[in-house]
């Protein structure tokens, strides 16, 4: 099945083997930031997930459309997501008092 086909595989610098984790959705875009790995699917969630153990920091979040780019503020205080649609949402980043 598709779901078997879709994995995210971590390597060194030097191009040592470090993991991987089996994802359900189909990755459209992604972003590495600090020590996290944001991804969108077509499917139409935002994950975010820790870089050096590949799982997910916090439950994917639904965006209903499939995403077709990401990008973080270079203050890391907003995730960009561009839908299918044409539409763009910002996600704020932190704890609802610093949003």
């Amino acid at each position: 099945s598709l779901q078997d086909k879709n994995a995210l595989h971590l390597y060194s610098v030097n191009g040592k083997y470090l993991g991987s984790e089996t994802l359900k959705e189909e990755v459209s875009d992604l972003c590495v930031t600090g020590e996290y790995i944001v991804m969108g699917s077509l499917q139409g969630f935002l994950s975010i997930r820790d870089l050096y153990s590949l799982s997910l920091s916090i439950s994917p979040l639904a965006m209903k459309l499939p995403i077709h780019c990401i990008s973080v503020t270079k203050e890391y205080s907003h995730i960009l997501v561009g839908l299918e649609d044409g539409k763009l949402i910002i996600v704020g980043v932190g704890k609802p008092a610093e949003v």
